[in-house]
């Protein structure tokens, strides 16, 4: 690896981002010896700017940055590094520098389990099928989520790939109702997938 040092008097950014998550933790600046340090100890260090010394996130706190992986970018000057957090990452107590929760986000997925949650909590079962759904209960549910998969099925052996599509989307969407009406979501099933990762 690498990496021009000489650009920025002998520091280069170091974006550390969560390994499980995606989520971008912090942003710090490193030199030669604390890159050096890192990848020997496997605990994410940093050159202070104002301590003027070498710096190892969690030193006072215990909140340790585990190393992953380090990337470099395209012009030599700048680290992607991959870490598993050990606690909060900002000084503030919050998981990011950003104030952000660093929870696993599936995009629209995590948006439409959200949207969901509120449906059911909120909803009235005149204005809203998601919450008529919970209002019948678990069995009609599952039952919902029965027939999306046979049509689908069904739709897989055609050819007509829009029918396809929307029977699949049906399928996904009662089974993220299924999952609440069971007092789970999406995080629960990733972690038995993985869980099965090296079977």
């Amino acid at each position: 690896m690498t990496i021009d040092f000489n650009k920025n008097n002998g520091l280069v950014p170091a974006i550390i981002q969560d390994a499980q998550t995606q989520k971008v933790l912090m942003l710090g600046y490193m030199n030669e010896a604390a890159l050096e340090q890192t990848q020997d100890t496997k605990k994410v260090t940093f050159f202070s700017r104002s301590k003027q010394r070498l710096w190892t996130k969690g030193e006072e706190s215990g909140n340790t940055l585990q190393l992953v992986d380090i990337k470099l970018d395209c012009d030599y000057d700048t680290l992607l590094i991959q870490a598993h957090p050990n606690g909060p990452t900002c000084h503030t107590g919050a998981d990011t520098c950003w104030n952000e929760s660093n929870s696993q986000n599936y995009g629209f997925l995590s948006q439409l389990e959200r949207t969901i949650a509120d449906r059911r909590q909120k909803g009235s079962s005149e204005t809203s099928y998601v919450a008529s759904l919970f209002e019948k209960g678990i069995n009609k549910i599952a039952q919902k989520v029965g027939e999306e998969a046979i049509e689908t099925v069904i739709e897989a052996k055609d050819d007509n790939d829009d029918l396809f599509l929307n029977e699949s989307a049906d399928l996904l969407f009662h089974y993220l109702i299924l999952l609440q009406a069971k007092g789970y979501k999406l995080d629960d099933i990733t972690e038995v997938l993985k869980s099965r990762e090296n079977k």
